[in-house]
């Protein structure tokens, strides 16, 4: 009976012996097939983004990407590499179609371009913190200020909306407005110029991005603020890389902390759009 009790004790203890060391052998694995890993091994991180969402990204008179998430994608190579990090960032300017995708290929480490969390979309990346919150609003003509207060007011046969193709914008005019007609375009400025030039009712998009084209195009529209949608958006990463994800959560705690996050906001969200109205 004491031999028989010995042997299964021995069993039981070199079998957890043998699921301790295969725990500790995939936890390792998962580290060394991190993006983190990539990274520091390829010394560069590569950012897919679609330079066209002002003032997230956007392309500047000489063509640079510049914006918010720029910005911030330079704060992060810093954090990564040292100092002169942000020179080790590069910029994948991506259509929006196709930039999970090319996350998924391996194109490039992270998507930072204003993305919305969405269910759908958190089947196939996951995603960090939010790193900000929109809501859709409305772009109108100046010559309809007394004619749409709000949303349901366009919601008619007659009307006509306009918005990008893909995009929450679309899928909101879809449930709020079904009755209006809806005009999508691959560009965010094509459907703010229908509204500006007398072609459409209203343009429905991210709050930031009508603020920009109320700005841009003062003289012919304003916008309507009170968002219709709450939307956070987070930076977007490959499934299955909880290193990675751990990191860019402390990344973003960090510097919402110590005051970078409110300095870039204030640069972008608030001086870059005074300004452009100025020079309008």
């Amino acid at each position: 009976m004491k031999k028989l009790l010995l042997a299964l004790l021995s069993v039981i203890f070199i079998g957890s012996l043998c699921l301790g060391s295969a725990m500790a052998f995939k936890a390792e694995d998962m580290a060394k097939a991190s993006a983190l890993e990539e990274i520091l091994k390829r010394g560069e991180l590569l950012v897919g983004m679609e330079a066209g969402y002002q003032p997230f990204e956007m392309q500047d008179e000489k063509g640079n990407i510049v914006g918010f998430d720029v910005d911030m994608a330079y704060e992060m190579g810093k954090a990564i590499f040292g100092k002169g990090g942000e020179k080790k960032v590069k910029l994948i300017n991506t259509a929006w179609e196709g930039i999970i995708p090319a996350l998924m290929t391996h194109k490039f480490d992270i998507i930072m371009s204003g993305m919305t969390v969405l269910q759908s979309r958190n089947l196939k990346v996951n995603f960090c913190q939010p790193y900000y919150y929109i809501g859709q609003c409305l772009l109108i003509n100046k010559k309809d200020i007394n004619k749409y207060k709000n949303y349901k007011d366009l919601n008619k046969k007659g009307v006509i909306i306009t918005s990008k193709l893909g995009v929450t914008g679309a899928f909101t005019a879809e449930r709020l407005m079904p009755k209006a007609t809806l005009r999508l375009f691959k560009t965010e400025p094509e459907g703010a110029l229908q509204v500006a030039n007398g072609l459409a009712d209203a343009f429905i998009y991210d709050e930031p991005q009508v603020r920009v084209f109320a700005a841009k195009y003062k003289k012919d529209t304003i916008g309507i603020f009170e968002p219709l949608t709450y939307e956070p958006l987070a930076w977007a990463i490959r499934k299955g890389d909880p290193d990675f994800l751990n990191w860019l959560n402390n990344f973003l705690a960090q510097v919402r902390g110590d005051g970078r996050w409110e300095k870039l906001k204030q640069k972008w969200f608030v001086d870059y759009i005074e300004e452009l109205a100025k020079k309008q």
